[in-house]
């Protein structure tokens, strides 16, 4: 495997919306706070996801790289997995030897095993402790298996997949069904908890499951249970609360930028998602090129990094850990990190 060793840099940027003084980190690739329009690939190429496992190695995958990577604590960047084209190859064997087509986002589940949102080849791929691969669910695409076991299911472009703070259940954005699955772990059983099968703008307080869905680009759950669902082209982030009600929470649905609360912020091509120990929801607003934050206490939705001196360029990946925000900037080909005030 291929050791890269890393040294994050560190810059303290001037006032961003309502942080003082973020401190960001660039942990791999171009350290430039802006590099500039076109930046070639270097250690990463367009890196769209990243999460950690029980040790706090961060798992990074790539869109169109085709490659795994673990970058540990120590700052070593090592190569694990993918043969870096484009393919549906290696199940039942090591990871090293798989392909991928167009890899969105990885969650780590219980047993340290990797789920990942194999786009294109409409699966779900599990690598598990030992690091062999094969297809967890999925691998045609369809729409089957809701009330079965992931044996069953079919899925249309799974773009996104995460897990639950307990590690019991599965996120699946399933964008072309326009629904978002949920897979038990435990069991494997497969169901439907947000989304009709109809595109559309769902009205506020109707039954999620009854709901049409735009284009459910990714979703998690907060401590409480909450569903939260950021959907792409419909320029919105929805929540679905434990009663299964769903209602639109920040977005007009217009694209746009502005800051504000409830339906008078906008974004513009929203991609991924995640939340910390208090709410907060963080959301990589790709086409924007910044990454905004939803406080549900107060309902408002503001520009926390790429508003200012530190620049993004189509962020896509976001995850929570240890007090700060990792962030995949796909299109500058690098990881960097915000740290979050303590709450």
């Amino acid at each position: 495997m291929k050791k890269i060793l890393m040294a994050a840099t560190m810059m303290v940027l001037a006032t961003l919306s309502n942080a003082a003084e973020p401190v960001v980190e660039v942990l791999v690739g171009p350290r430039d706070a802006n590099p500039g329009d076109k930046v070639a690939a270097s250690k990463l190429n367009y890196p769209f996801g990243v999460d950690f496992d029980a040790v706090g190695n961060m798992i990074i995958v790539e869109y169109k790289g085709g490659r795994i990577f673990k970058r540990t604590p120590a700052g070593d960047l090592l190569h694990i997995g993918g043969l870096g084209r484009a393919g549906y190859e290696g199940d039942g064997g090591p990871v090293a030897k798989a392909s991928f087509k167009d890899m969105h986002n990885v969650a780590i589940g219980p047993s340290g095993s990797l789920f990942i949102s194999d786009h294109t080849n409409h699966a779900i791929r599990r690598v598990d402790s030992k690091g062999n691969i094969s297809t967890y669910a999925g691998g045609k695409a369809g729409f089957a298996g809701d009330g079965e076991t992931v044996k069953h299911a079919k899925f249309n472009m799974v773009i996104s997949v995460s897990i639950n703070q307990d590690k019991k259940y599965l996120l699946v954005a399933d964008i072309k069904n326009h629904r978002i699955r949920r897979i038990t772990l435990a069991s494997g059983r497969v169901e439907t908890v947000a989304g009709n099968g109809q595109r559309g703008v769902p009205v506020d307080g109707v039954n999620a499951t009854t709901a049409p869905l735009v284009d459910p680009r990714a979703a998690a759950y907060d401590a409480a249970g909450n569903l939260y669902i950021v959907e792409r082209g419909g320029n919105a982030l929805r929540v679905v609360d434990t009663e299964g009600k769903v209602r639109t929470v920040a977005g007009s649905g217009k694209k746009g930028k502005a800051d504000g609360v409830g339906q008078k912020a906008t974004l513009n091509g929203p991609k991924h998602l995640a939340i910390d120990s208090a709410g907060a929801v963080y959301i990589a607003d790709d086409n924007n090129h910044l990454v905004r934050c939803f406080d549900p206490k107060t309902g408002s939705l503001t520009t926390v990094l790429g508003g200012g001196e530190f620049k993004l360029n189509r962020p896509h990946g976001v995850q929570v850990y240890d007090n700060w925000l990792y962030i995949a900037d796909s299109w500058n080909h690098r990881i960097v990190r915000l740290k979050l005030a303590k709450k």
